[in-house]
Formats: C-alpha cells, sequence, structure tokens
C-alpha cells in the first residue's frame, strides 16, 4: 500500500472514533431540567434507584472517569474532605463512572470514601444526563438535584477535581 493509501485509512479512522465517542451522548441536562430516573448497583452491589433518594436529600450527583487516576482521586479526596459539610447540609454525595464494582469498592477502599460510587459499566446513566465525552475519556460533571428533583446546578470541568466539590459546596450553602 501506498503512503497516501495508509494515511487516507488512518484519517478515516480517526474521523469514525471520533464520530463514536461524541454521538452517543444525548441532550445534556441543564439546571432547571428534571433529572433522569435511574438505577444503578453502587460498590457493595446494592441498587441504587434515584427514585428512592428524590425528596429525601439533596443530591450531588459527579460524574468521573476512572477510579485511582490522579484528578479523579483529588476530586474524590476533595468530596470526601467536605463529606460532612455536605451531610450538615442535607446533601447526599454520588460518584458515577463507567468502571465494576469491584473497582469502586477497591476505590472506596483505599481513600477511606464516605459516600456511594454508582457503576455505569454501559454509560447509560452518563448518557441520560448528557454527559460528553473529552479526551477520548468519560466526562467530569456535577450535577446538583433538588429535593423535587430538578437539576439547579451544574459544573463542567475536565481538570478541575477538586473544584467540583469546591464548587457544590458553596452553591448549597449559597442556596439556603
Amino acid at each position: 500500500m501506498s503512503k497516501t493509501t495508509i494515511k487516507g485509512i488512518g484519517l478515516m479512522l480517526i474521523a469514525f472514533c471520533l464520530f463514536s465517542f461524541t454521538a452517543k451522548a444525548q441532550k445534556h441536562i441543564e439546571a432547571g431540567e428534571k433529572a433522569p430516573d435511574f438505577s444503578l448497583y453502587d460498590q457493595n452491589g446494592k441498587l441504587f434507584k434515584m427514585a428512592d433518594e428524590v425528596g429525601k436529600h439533596t443530591l450531588v450527583i459527579y460524574f468521573y472517569p476512572k477510579d485511582e487516576s490522579m484528578v479523579c482521586t483529588k476530586e474524590a479526596c476533595a468530596f470526601r474532605d467536605s463529606f460532612n459539610d455536605f451531610t450538615k447540609a442535607g446533601a447526599k454525595v454520588i460518584g458515577i463512572n463507567g468502571g465494576t464494582v469491584a473497582s469502586h469498592k477497591g476505590f472506596v477502599d483505599h481513600y477511606k470514601l464516605p459516600f456511594t460510587l454508582l457503576s455505569d459499566p454501559d454509560n447509560k446513566v452518563y448518557n441520560l444526563f448528557g454527559v460528553k465525552k473529552k479526551f477520548f475519556m468519560s466526562g467530569r460533571e456535577t450535577f446538583i438535584v433538588d429535593l423535587k428533583g430538578n437539576v439547579v446546578y451544574t459544573h463542567a470541568a475536565m481538570l478541575e477535581g477538586k473544584e467540583h466539590a469546591d464548587d457544590a459546596m458553596k452553591f448549597i450553602k449559597s442556596s439556603k
């Protein structure tokens, strides 16, 4: 094969991959919209149902790319370090990514995370919320859901892990 043919095939593969990574996310959920209903398994293999939590707590739902990665660990530890403040404010923290239940269990144990991590292996909930992939990875975004089940806050920043927890806490404090 000629170099031109190889370059053409390479460009077609890159275009296909880019289309595949961006085509699956649905409409992004914005502040003011109803949060999607979903059920996923947590780090202990227990089924978490969104419908069972709405009305009981303000929900801080954060999507993150990967257990044990540098920015994701900083983000999880920031939520851990502010966990008592979230709890006192009536909020429940929930992390979601495509990792397995076992991976989440290891991550929780390693960093003593006191909150729920949910396994979304097919990215169904990522897609329900419309969280977009960035840099060929699952996106990083935080949503706050009020007692009525409405999204009242969103924060998307791929490389700012700690800021997700800090900004979510600031929003909750300012809305009391």
